[in-house]
């Protein structure tokens, strides 16, 4: 017996442009590493850790199939961030990219926008993103996994896309300190530089867990540390790309990294606001 899919046709449209948008980051991936002059050992990394977000768009199609809530920020972030890593991937050392990187490149940003477009602005998919994550609930019958509302209240649009962000840090951190081991064979003084910048990248990822834990429940402070480590892991990451991968890493490992902290400031920002808004109007309102 056939299940009927009953989703509205916009969201099987957006899953269909997700499965496409998964496939041309891996066809351009691996096409650009094909015709790259140069397919060393900091190609190899970049290639490898850009066809990951195959797997992160994978997982976004899973959250829409779901109705997931989630679904927004996770594909602006994996649309922002894939532009920029497929971006820094077509552009050589030196002469001019290919055409068919160049060509697979615009097709991506065309698709990567168009998704951003539908999950932001059409009006179905925003109502279709509604539903709240499964977990394990005890009933009458005993213990079951079902949907269930949060307790406290819900956590603002804003506050994900922060949250999903930062946790973007920890990621483009480490891959330009994993390309820069390779350079320790002809810079082996820099092997100290090196290892402080892979324990920056383990620690990114924990610094953004406390403070994601603490500005989902609304704490104004929070707002505020979110900023400070974003600036943070940008003023020790950006000169060691500079330092041991020179301007070229810095361009090709450091951009995405900016544009993830702006994002993340940005929705902290936006998110802040919302908050006064609100605390406004309840202060207004009539006892």
């Amino acid at each position: 017996m056939t299940t009927l899919d009953i989703r509205p046709p916009a969201v099987r449209a957006l899953t269909w442009l997700l499965v496409a948008t998964a496939a041309a980051t891996a066809g351009v991936e691996l096409l650009n590493f094909w015709y790259a002059p140069e397919q060393g050992f900091g190609l190899a990394v970049r290639t490898g850790w850009a066809l990951l977000r195959t797997l992160g768009w994978l997982i976004l199609i899973w959250h829409v199939r779901r109705s997931r809530a989630v679904s927004r920020p996770l594909g602006l972030i994996l649309a922002v961030t894939t532009i920029f890593a497929v971006g820094r991937l077509i552009v050589p050392r030196d002469g001019v990219p290919p055409l068919t990187g160049l060509v697979g490149f615009g097709v991506l940003t065309t698709l990567c926008l168009t998704v951003v477009v539908l999950l932001y602005r059409h009006p179905t998919v925003r109502n279709h993103l509604v539903r709240y994550p499964a977990k394990l609930v005890a009933t009458r019958k005993g213990l079951e996994w079902r949907e269930s509302a949060p307790r406290r209240p819900p956590v603002a649009a804003w506050v994900i896309t922060a949250r999903v962000a930062a946790f973007t840090y920890s990621p483009l951190i480490l891959v330009p300190a994993v390309i820069s081991v390779g350079e320790l064979g002809r810079r082996p003084e820099y092997i100290l530089a090196v290892v402080f910048w892979i324990f920056v990248g383990i620690g990114a990822s924990y610094a953004v867990l406390l403070t994601t834990f603490f500005l989902q429940r609304g704490k104004a402070w929070a707002r505020q540390l979110m900023v400070w480590v974003s600036l943070g892991v940008l003023v020790i990451d950006l000169p060691l790309c500079y330092l041991l991968l020179g301007p070229d890493g810095l361009i090709r490992d450091g951009a995405p990294l900016v544009a993830a902290a702006v994002l993340a400031c940005y929705a902290v920002w936006r998110a802040g606001r919302t908050a006064a808004a609100t605390d406004a109007a309840a202060a207004a309102a009539p006892a």
